[in-house]
């Protein structure tokens, strides 16, 4: 067996007798700063251990080929009427989707952008409007033209007024009219209005009468809007009145107006009779009462170059360009899919900055103020990228789109729109947190205590030493 003296002369950490030592108010000094830095340090390296730290990379976006990206947009149009309100998708690929209404919902708003009432529905109506099939050229003009100074008078003296707000340049105006006056002249002799009293069939230039349009929110030509006496007061925003959108040939109008008149309650019959009359044709609908629209909803679009549009659409009335305005704001416009507050919340411990560009455009208005003139197109270029945050077990934490915009504003053509321009970069970012390895925690504690002892102890003995001469100096100077 080895002898204990034998084990003891490898010890490294040979002791001296306690008695051949000396303390000094030096040593003290630096032994208690010594300690106060050995503590400071090591809670400082406890700290970036526990800290999280990441690595960012741009790599190749690894989606699989055929991936949708979901898209929220939550839009205001001051001057857009829910009426024509339409979303469209298309893209490089050939892709064309018009009039989105499955995920997407529409609510009429005032100029003010304040909701004025529940969800505008849009109804179901057939894709081809039937008109005359033979056009007589002259056909006599009978129906009643309003104006802004008659108009009232007439709404509120009839119980039944249907009226058709036209523009002459309008082509579906032009194939309208022959059927219009032949149905005015039918119910005329049916229903005189000097003797029966109970329908009055009337039209109004918008071309002459653009601020009678405008106060019943005429945006599409033509447009057969239903007044019923006294039912125009019941709306704060404005006259309360059904609009038709069925077939434009006689028999079709002819059938619509009569069913109004026999629809008509005596005096003993409540008003519900009316209203169970009109839900049950499917061609009259309440029109909207403001001239406003907010657009809501999602759409999911292929991951390439592609466009958002949004306008004013029908496959039956034309637009006047120059009276288009296509102003909005733009409440929520993001990418992908949406992310909690929490998780969001847990991300931004590792990235403080994540998240500042999804939403970008949010709360920006773009407003045009017709200083510019009419058939303006306002359009906005967007460049998104792919971010993911992979945790240190390789778990995706978050997968977020983020995107710049510029926006501009053009004369256009055609009827104005508010284009979004999506452009998808073929590079993702890719965040990962980093690893820190126990092992490198323990030798960094290890290096400080062992570093701040050794240097507090070559100071110490530097100090010591420098004392000891100093005195000595002096005892040598007092003997001479």
């Amino acid at each position: 067996m080895i002898s204990s003296s034998k084990l003891k002369s490898v010890d490294f950490y040979r002791k001296i007798p306690r008695d051949l030592t000396e303390a000094s108010l030096s040593g003290a000094g630096l032994s208690i700063v010594a300690a106060i830095s050995m503590m400071f340090l090591f809670g400082m390296e406890l700290s970036n251990y526990l800290s999280v730290s990441t690595s960012t990379s741009v790599i190749v976006d690894k989606s699989s080929d055929g991936d949708f990206l979901r898209i929220d947009f939550n839009i205001s149009f001051p001057s857009l009427s829910c009426e024509f309100a339409s979303v469209d998708v298309n893209d490089v690929l050939g892709t064309n989707r018009l009039n989105i209404t499955k995920t997407v919902r529409k609510f009429s708003i005032d100029s003010n952008l304040r909701p004025t009432g529940t969800e505008f529905h849009s109804g179901t109506v057939a894709n081809a409007v039937k008109h005359d099939d033979e056009v007589d050229e002259e056909s006599v003009e009978g129906s009643l033209s309003l104006t802004t100074q008659n108009f009232d008078k007439y709404v509120h003296q009839f119980p039944i007024t249907v009226v058709n707000f036209y523009a002459p340049w309008c082509s579906w105006c032009q194939r309208l009219k022959p059927s219009w006056e032949k149905a005015d002249k039918v119910i005329k002799e049916r229903h005189d209005p000097e003797i029966d009293g109970r329908i009055l069939v009337a039209k109004v230039d918008c071309t002459q009468e653009g601020d009678l349009c405008r106060r019943h929110h005429i945006q599409g030509y033509p447009s057969i809007r239903i007044f019923r006496k006294g039912s125009d007061v019941r709306s704060e925003h404005g006259h309360e009145h059904d609009s038709y959108y069925g077939d434009r040939d006689t028999e079709s109008l002819v059938k619509m107006m009569e069913s109004l008149v026999t629809s008509l309650p005596t005096e003993s019959q409540k008003p519900a009779l009316e209203d169970k009359s009109i839900a049950a044709n499917n061609t009259k609908r309440p029109a909207p009462s403001t001239g406003g629209c907010r657009v809501e909803g999602y759409v999911r679009v292929k991951k390439v170059p592609g466009s958002l549009i949004i306008s004013a659409r029908s496959d039956a009335h034309s637009f006047d360009a120059s009276q288009t305005n296509m102003s909005h704001v733009i409440n929520r416009l993001s990418f992908g899919r949406k992310i909690t507050a929490r998780t969001m919340s847990d991300v931004k411990i590792m990235i403080p900055h994540i998240g500042s560009s999804s939403d970008r455009l949010k709360g920006r208005s773009f407003i045009n103020t017709r200083d510019l003139e009419g058939n303006i197109t306002i359009e906005h270029y967007i460049q998104i990228v792919k971010t993911e945050v992979t945790t240190r077990t390789g778990y995706k934490l978050v997968e977020e789109h983020e995107y710049t915009a510029h926006s501009n504003v053009a004369h256009s053509v055609d009827i104005p729109v508010a284009k979004f321009h999506l452009e998808f970069s073929p590079m993702q970012v890719s965040v990962t947190e980093n690893q820190k390895s126990f092992s490198h925690f323990i030798t960094n504690v290890c290096a400080i205590i062992g570093g701040v002892f050794t240097v507090a102890g070559i100071l110490d003995s530097v100090l010591h030493n420098t004392i000891n001469i100093l005195k000595k100096k002096v005892e040598l100077g007092k003997n001479f």
